[in-house]
């Protein structure tokens, strides 16, 4: 009977044998899965373009993070499959499902709401973006999706941030990534594809963008970048002392980095007003040249009207006819330099505000028959032979227009701005020398007139002085030197509103953009109100740092104009923690969360 069983027994096995052989043998572990911590979903009629679905087991759910990078190697071609290799990140997930069963079944609810434990098994799910196709090491747009039940890999931390191009060497640390492990985030400092091609950092009060703003001055000045940082509040003024916020420094001591104030800091400030700065700081008090200015920048300033702004370029060309005939400018070796001049960037040389004033007070008398009258000396010595005959030849009338055009011209002139002779003017040529940081602290300027004629003037002084350094270096085969203009409050130099009244000034904004960007030359502007940033002048930035904005409108007109940044990262904008931002920048792969580093320089918190 026993042998009888055996030999049954030993007949089954040889049936099943048989049959294992006959499907192709003993099931073999595909080589491609091992290491897998998931497998692609077939699809459902819900599926969308570019977006995979993964399950992945229970016991390897801890080891896909929210934004993960992942490889998905297509079934093999021996499983019937393609064997393409796709890179793509996870921009939902991991969720977590019953095996089975709906997480919303009744005996779920049921069980959960008494408080009694059912637990079933249960596996992870996550929303995988396509990146791309992997070819010869290289990453192209996917011509195709993933197959199911393909094997998905998490990659590495040095993959993922190669994937990420997050660390370029050199690089400026802008922090750590959110939903990766222990990955900076850095954007390259030699590279024209970041710095000279404009930044916007924008975001509500108390979302951090400070914070983000002082790290990149220290970081700035460690890489050799000229920095100028115009400062309406005077908020920057001590950052040459390290932070003494309590939360600030342990933030520090948790990232490593130790608190420090920023070296051979220089705050500059208008003459006749105060700075925040205190004693032990370089501070410089600065005056203007109106010769500097482009005319048309004033008359777009002083918002002058159709008619007084022809009665301003009369007066203006009557002005530069004088200065010629009395000797002041040109001389006969500066005939050539006046032929060149463009008046749409700077004024006329040795023209000065005072000197102007007299010429369309001279006009104004004129028109109503009065005395002509000058102040300046130079104009009552050559009055009759040569200011005269200029004066009398000015086509005009109106002397109620003339009379509204002197009076804003006397409201320039009670600003103090210009062509004072106890102070110098900036000197631009030291601002943009390697490392050098520049504070323009205009706390006490209380407008937003004299606050918008520094920023026009500094920006075309520094333009001028970075062409002339520019073209040096290139004569010498140097690397020339990167300069960083960081423009605070940038809704009140550049709203929409003075944009449509003052198109010049925009005009002279836009030329600097485009020049720049070949000169190393970059513009950072910084505004918690973005709603008034003109569609033109978020055209010229070509990077972003998002803080938390709140305004559902405002996020909407953000995402038609920067491209590239996924709809999961733009609804979590509105909810972002302070120090948290979106970056969006061209050397990066794609957009990031990240937690901006905290500053290690002390910074003046403004009510």
């Amino acid at each position: 009977m026993e042998t009888n069983n055996n030999s049954e027994q030993t007949d089954l096995f040889t049936v099943i044998t048989n049959e294992i052989i006959s499907n192709g043998g003993e099931w073999q572990n595909d080589a491609n899965c091992v290491g897998a911590i998931g497998m692609t979903m077939f699809d459902l009629p819900n599926s969308e373009d570019n977006l995979i679905t993964v399950l992945i087991p229970k016991n390897h759910i801890r080891e896909i993070g929210a934004h993960s990078i992942v490889e998905i190697r297509s079934r093999t071609t021996e499983n019937e499959g393609d064997g393409r290799i796709y890179r793509g990140i996870v921009i939902a997930g991991p969720f977590h499902e019953p095996d089975g069963i709906r997480g919303d079944s009744p005996m779920i609810v049921t069980t959960a709401i008494n408080g009694a434990l059912f637990m079933p098994n249960f596996h992870g799910k996550v929303q995988i973006e396509l990146i791309g196709e992997l070819l010869d090491g290289i990453i192209m747009p996917p011509r195709f999706r993933p197959l199911p039940n393909s094997p998905v890999f998490v990659l590495s931390r040095e993959e993922t941030a190669d994937v990420l191009k997050v660390n370029p060497a050199p690089g400026i640390t802008l922090g750590m990534a959110i939903g990766h492990e222990n990955i900076e985030v850095k954007i390259p400092s030699d590279t024209k594809a970041v710095l000279p091609r404009h930044i916007g950092i924008l975001g509500t009060t108390g979302g951090g963008k400070s914070t983000t703003i002082s790290g990149l001055m220290s970081q700035f000045q460690q890489k050799g970048i000229a920095t100028i940082v115009i400062d309406t509040e005077g908020e920057y003024t001590h950052v040459g002392e390290p932070t003494a916020d309590s939360t600030m420094q342990k933030l520090l001591a948790n990232r490593g980095i130790a608190a420090a104030g920023i070296k051979n800091v220089r705050v500059l400030h208008l003459h006749g007003k105060d700075t925040r700065a205190t004693k032990g700081t370089n501070i410089l008090p600065f005056t203007l040249s109106f010769s500097s200015l482009s005319p048309y920048a004033v008359a777009d300033i002083l918002g002058l009207n159709e008619a007084q702004v022809g009665r301003f370029f009369k007066a203006y060309d009557a002005a530069k006819l004088i200065l010629r005939d009395v000797g002041i400018y040109p001389n006969q070796e500066e005939e050539r330099e006046a032929i060149e001049l463009d008046e749409f960037e700077t004024g006329w040389p040795k023209l000065t505000l005072s000197l102007f004033i007299d010429v369309v007070t001279m006009i104004r008398n004129m028109v109503g028959k009065k005395e002509l009258a000058p102040y300046n000396g130079i104009l009552k010595e050559h009055l009759n032979n040569k200011v005269r005959p200029r004066i009398i030849t000015v086509e005009t009338s109106s002397e109620s227009s003339w009379n509204a055009l002197l009076s804003k011209l006397w409201q320039l002139s009670r600003t103090n701005l210009f062509d004072n002779r106890d102070s110098k003017t900036i000197p631009y040529v030291e601002l943009i020398q390697p490392g050098n940081l520049t504070i323009i602290d205009l706390s006490d300027s209380d407008s937003t007139i004299i606050n918008n004629i520094v920023i026009t003037d500094l920006l075309r002084g520094v333009q001028e002085a970075q062409e002339v350094s520019y073209e040096l270096a290139m004569s010498q085969e140097k690397s020339p030197t990167p300069v960083s203009i960081i423009i605070e409050e940038a809704h009140e130099f550049l709203s929409s509103d003075k944009i449509s009244k003052m198109s010049n000034l925009f005009q002279q904004v836009a030329r600097i953009a485009r020049r720049g960007r070949k000169r190393w030359l970059g513009l950072i502007f910084v505004t918690q109100l973005p709603q008034h940033l003109p569609d033109e002048v978020l055209g010229l930035i070509n990077s972003y740092i998002l803080h938390k904005i709140s305004d559902s409108n405002v996020v909407s007109r953000l995402k038609r104009s920067i491209g590239g940044v996924d709809n999961n990262l733009w609804s979590r904008l509105p909810n972002l923690a302070p120090g948290q931002a979106i970056v969006s920048t061209p050397s990066l792969s794609r957009s990031m969360l990240v937690a901006i580093d905290p500053s290690p320089c002390k910074l003046l918190m403004v009510d």
